[in-house]
């Protein structure tokens, strides 16, 4: 595994534990008032995450690093091994369920085959776990996109969300091959999303790569859908394609789901920039770094 191979995984990682502390605030005059400028972790200020201390994980990270752990034990990507290990690692967990948990967890339950049981959910988070995946395929481009897409389905069958997955799986590949961040978005844009149910959101979100990053998700929406997570995630990557680190840090400050955004924001600039670009005591001080490493590093 390349070096930056690695840091797409902790990229992703990273943004997922920085947005813990604000995940879900939507009044970015709260986060401003209670914290400032968010450039380390904190805990959670809202109650989605009650029992979740800095440095630990979303629910979406947790999932994160569910398919990592995955990949490491089968040796890759296995659809149907990874579904059952997401049933049982929610049959005892105690941290948030969304409505596409709860929703794939019922059809679980009725008797809907394991990888036939995903949630009806546009939320981007269904495709922001995806990762780890970079760790196992970064040099393969039909088994990052084939499983991408796959570990998506699980969870969200949405058109657009299974389309995200996949236009992220492109232009992580392509950064790896050495393409910029804004290069590989038009690119694969051009190339395989001309006429898609998401290339009004990948164009909204290049267009706006010189605006102000608060003002822009404002306008977008901070929600959890495709609608507004797409756009706002290649936003970050464009307006802050040379700054890792300013990019996680806008992406939070802007509020609402910055977890879902971040995640896809950090595994691409994470791709494009190595390691050096991610902030130490963001590694130091994430709860599940060492379990992590050892993952990647086995």
């Amino acid at each position: 595994m390349e070096k930056n191979q690695k840091a797409a995984v902790i990229g992703a990682f990273v943004a997922d534990a920085l947005s813990l502390g604000v995940h879900w605030v939507y009044n970015t005059g709260v986060i401003d008032k209670k914290f400032g400028r968010v450039e380390r972790y904190h805990d959670p200020l809202t109650s989605y995450h009650r029992g979740k201390r800095a440095g630990n994980f979303t629910h979406y990270g947790d999932q994160t690093l569910l398919l990592l752990e995955s990949l490491s034990a089968e040796g890759g990507f296995d659809k149907g091994r990874f579904a059952e290990r997401w049933r049982i690692f929610f049959s005892g967990y105690s941290g948030y369920f969304d409505q596409a948990s709860k929703m794939t967890l019922e059809n679980m339950a009725a008797g809907k085959g394991l990888t036939e049981s995903g949630s009806t959910s546009d939320d981007l988070a269904g495709a922001s776990r995806m990762a780890p995946l970079v760790s196992k395929y970064g040099g393969n481009l039909d088994k990052l996109v084939h499983s991408a897409r796959a570990q998506t389905a699980i969870t969200h069958t949405d058109d657009r969300v299974i389309q995200s997955a996949d236009f992220f799986a492109r232009t992580v590949f392509a950064v790896l091959g050495k393409q910029p961040p804004i290069a590989a978005m038009e690119a694969t844009l051009k190339t395989n999303f001309p006429e898609s149910p998401i290339a009004s959101l990948v164009i909204m979100g290049l267009d706006s790569r010189n605006r102000n990053t608060r003002e822009t998700i404002a306008e977008f929406g901070q929600m959890c859908s495709v609608e507004a997570g797409l756009p706002g995630a290649v936003h970050l990557i464009a307006r802050h394609a040379d700054d890792f680190k300013t990019a996680m840090v806008e992406n939070v400050m802007a509020g609402g789901d910055s977890a879902a955004r971040g995640m896809m924001a950090g595994m691409v600039l994470g791709a494009a920039h190595g390691m050096a670009a991610i902030p130490k005591a963001w590694m130091s001080e994430m709860a599940a770094g060492e379990r992590i490493n050892s993952l990647l590093n086995p």
